[in-house]
């Protein structure tokens, strides 16, 4: 973390001095005052200069980033990383080789390498952020792939007329199946079981 120590005739000035210098804005710090100075007689004799320390804060998401980028590079593969963000969501997008190596079975190693970028992100957030990892448009062909499934599955739920399964899946690609079938009136879906083992049943209504 980037720290200054500045100086100033009031704790103000010294803040301001300090903001300055790191190019930062004073949510993007924290503020230490060492010293509130003092005005001298007719303040012009004894005068002590405010002292304040300001640390710059580290921005989450470069250092998930840096984490995912140093991940990948272990696992042996070249990619680059782009950065979107829209309030809260902050999406990575991947572009490189070796894109199936980073994906693994039906998404695995990509969902656990999403989860522990969320967590090393938001360990230095002071807002919760969910970190999205997207390798060459995965993201968007799981999305359809799991708009067919649920449909499918849903459709077997009925002609057999008993519940059906599927697979544990993380929460956001749970919330895509519970999506797909909100609008069908002949069958329910509920989410079983418990983390990161959490499944759908989806059940006709007899």
């Amino acid at each position: 973390m980037k720290k200054i120590t500045a100086t100033g005739q009031t704790v103000e000035e010294a803040v301001e001095s300090a903001l300055a210098q790191l190019k930062a804005t004073r949510d993007q710090v924290e503020i230490n005052i060492i010293d509130e100075g003092k005005k001298g007689l007719l303040g012009l004799f004894g005068n002590r200069d405010a002292v304040v320390e300001v640390t710059l804060k580290p921005d989450p998401i470069a250092v998930a980033k840096e984490y995912l980028q140093t991940v990948i590079t272990k696992m042996g593969i070249n990619a680059y990383i782009d950065v979107e963000q829209d309030g809260r969501i902050v999406e990575f997008e991947i572009t490189g080789e070796k894109m199936g190596l980073l994906i693994g079975k039906r998404g695995q190693t990509l969902n656990s390498l999403q989860y522990l970028t969320q967590v090393v992100g938001n360990h230095v957030s002071d807002r919760y952020l969910t970190f999205l990892l997207n390798p060459e448009g995965y993201r968007e062909r799981r999305k359809e792939t799991l708009h067919q499934l649920a449909e499918r599955l849903a459709n077997k739920a009925l002609a057999l007329k008993k519940s059906v399964k599927l697979e544990p899946m993380p929460s956001f690609e749970r919330k895509i199946i519970h999506t797909s079938l909100s609008n069908n009136e002949n069958i329910e879906t509920i989410s079983e079981g418990k983390e990161p083992y959490r499944y759908i049943v989806i059940k006709p209504i007899l």
